[in-house]
């Protein structure tokens, strides 16, 4: 095997979805980021991913080879089929398997050697989304985890997420932290008076039971009462937004809370920008990269202080993390920067500058580093060692 440093690589990708399918988010992004610069590098990079009902299913994404299989119910026995196919016609030197659902257990079936990245497990915040059934079969399948892949090398976005596979068996030293970016193209701070004449809390990502945008609604109901003026605005799509509409409605919020469904990239960094802060509620997160998009167009964020999110938020410097699900203490932190100037402003310095130091080109090039890095211990200590 030839490990020369310029040598491109030939790398097949394993997730469940790429960034064109209808329920993709921040794994697919963070998937598409990455491995995209490293395709423009010349790396070869193929992907075998689930398909949907009208998808083409071979198509071509950010120098991604992409081949689509099966739905979300048949993937897992699909995907199996695709990319042993894949590899006989032409082998790669890694397979990396993106766990943000259910682990395919790629080291026991994959003919190349196997590197998991992972966003983040979601553990028993499974059966706070799911039916009972599917959360219990996320919750089954991420135990076999320490099982399957423990001699397997694990790309983690963030420290959190590599301190749960730890706890969860996975040998330290088989973890490496990489952390995502953000388009600093993309997302700026605004012109001058782009902010919105009202106080503004802006929230932007699926509307699921899990993501606390109960707790948020409340919150924002105690923290704006004496304000007159002041807008919450909910942007996304998900299941759960019937129940949340009737959460503002028994909070008689009436149009202080507004419901946008699913908006585009332009007009989320539009919104980004005219918000007085940026929430985020949930209880858990690979790692938040609204948070880091906010911070970069000079927005102060509030977040829930969970895994993931207290990775992407720099404590009063970039916004303010709060104990997840505490009402009160949700409250006090979006009144006292809604009113207090000096402290919003001091927020969205810091705010920028945090974000500065977040991109997706850095986090190519450390994921190009750990996969040879890989590469090469494979080869002075034998296959088996990883």
């Amino acid at each position: 095997m030839r490990l020369a440093s310029d040598r491109p690589l030939r790398l097949m990708l394993v997730n469940w979805q790429d960034r064109e399918h209808p329920q993709s988010g921040g794994a697919e992004v963070h998937l598409h980021e990455i491995f995209g610069r490293l395709a423009s590098e010349g790396h070869e990079i193929r992907a075998v991913v689930g398909g949907w009902p009208g998808a083409e299913p071979t198509v071509t994404l950010d120098g991604i080879q992409v081949r689509r299989v099966g739905t979300r119910h048949t993937f897992p026995a699909d995907v199996v089929r695709a990319v042993r196919r894949e590899l006989a016609e032409r082998p790669a030197d890694l397979l990396i398997e993106d766990i943000n659902k259910l682990p395919l257990c790629t080291p026991i079936w994959s003919q190349a050697p196997v590197v998991a990245l992972v966003p983040h497990l979601f553990g028993t915040t499974a059966f706070t989304e799911a039916s009972w059934p599917i959360a219990a079969a996320v919750w089954g399948g991420e135990r076999l985890i320490p099982i399957v892949y423990r001699r397997t090398p694990f790309q983690a976005i963030s420290p959190s997420t590599a301190d749960d596979l730890v706890a969860r068996g996975i040998p330290r030293a088989n973890v490496t932290v990489i952390r995502p970016g953000i388009d600093h193209e993309t997302f700026v701070p605004g012109r001058t008076g782009d902010r919105a004449p009202v106080p503004t809390v802006v929230y932007v990502g699926r509307l699921r039971r899990y993501k606390g945008l109960d707790t948020l609604i409340q919150a924002f109901a105690q923290a704006t009462e004496a304000l007159g003026r002041a807008k919450l605005l909910i942007a996304g799509r998900g299941d759960d937004r019937a129940r949340l509409e009737r959460v503002a409605r028994e909070l008689d919020l009436g149009e202080k809370v507004e419901f946008l469904g699913y908006v585009s990239e332009m007009e989320k960094v539009r919104l980004l920008q005219v918000a007085w802060l940026v929430a985020y509620p949930s209880p858990k997160e690979g790692w938040g990269i609204l948070s880091l998009e906010a911070a970069a167009c000079g927005t102060p964020v509030v977040a829930s202080d969970s895994p993931g999110l207290r990775d992407s938020v720099a404590p009063d410097t970039s916004g303010v993390l709060v104990p997840h699900g505490d009402v009160a203490s949700w409250a006090a932190a979006l009144g006292r920067i809604l009113t207090d100037s000096a402290v919003r402003s001091g927020l969205s310095a810091g705010a920028i500058e945090h974000a500065a130091g977040f991109g997706w080109a850095r986090a190519a090039v450390e994921t190009e580093r750990h996969l040879r890095g890989v590469l090469v211990s494979r080869a002075v200590v034998g296959p088996d060692a990883s």
